[in-house]
C-alpha cells in the first residue's frame, strides 16, 4: 500500500484496473466522495479504501446497496461489533442465495444432461435410418 495521500481518478482506475467511468458510478451512487480542485477530484485513503471493499463486494457477489448499508453503518457507529454483526448478517445471506442458485444450476444441468442424451440417441437413430435407406437404393 502507498503512503501517497491523494490520488487522482487515474491513479486509482490503474492502481484498481477499472475505468475512471466506473469511479465516477460509485461516486455518482454515494459511495465515493473525493473532494473537488475544480474540475479535478481529489481522492484521499479513505476513498482508495472503499473502492477497495466495493470492489471486494461486487467479486464476492454483494450488491451496491449492500455495500452502501455497510457504509453507512460504519459511518453512523465505528463500533466493530455492529458492523461485523452486519457483514455476518449479509454473508449467512449471500451464501443461502448461492447454495440455491448452486441447486437450480444442477437441475438445469441434469435436464441438460437428459436431452444432450436424447439428441444423440435421436441422431443416431436418424443417421441409422439414412445408411439403410441408402444401402438399399445402391443395392437396385
Amino acid at each position: 500500500m502507498s503512503n501517497k495521500i491523494t490520488y487522482t481518478i487515474g491513479e486509482l482506475a490503474k492502481q484498481f484496473d477499472i475505468t475512471t467511468r466506473s469511479i465516477r458510478f460509485y461516486e455518482d451512487e454515494g459511495l465515493l466522495s473525493p473532494r473537488r480542485q475544480g474540475q479535478h477530484r481529489i481522492y484521499n485513503n479513505k476513498d482508495r479504501v472503499r473502492l477497495k471493499l466495493i470492489l471486494r463486494g461486487k467479486r464476492l457477489g454483494f450488491s451496491l446497496a449492500e455495500t452502501r448499508r455497510l457504509f453507512e453503518l460504519y459511518d453512523a457507529d465505528n463500533s466493530s461489533a455492529a458492523q461485523l454483526e452486519k457483514v455476518l448478517e449479509l454473508i449467512a445471506e449471500k451464501k443461502a442465495s448461492l447454495k440455491q442458485q448452486m441447486e437450480d444450476i444442477n437441475v438445469l444441468l441434469t435436464e441438460l444432461s437428459g436431452l444432450e442424451q436424447r439428441c444423440q440417441d435421436e441422431l443416431e437413430s436418424v443417421r441409422t435410418t439414412t445408411k439403410k435407406v441408402v444401402s438399399s437404393q445402391e443395392s437396385l
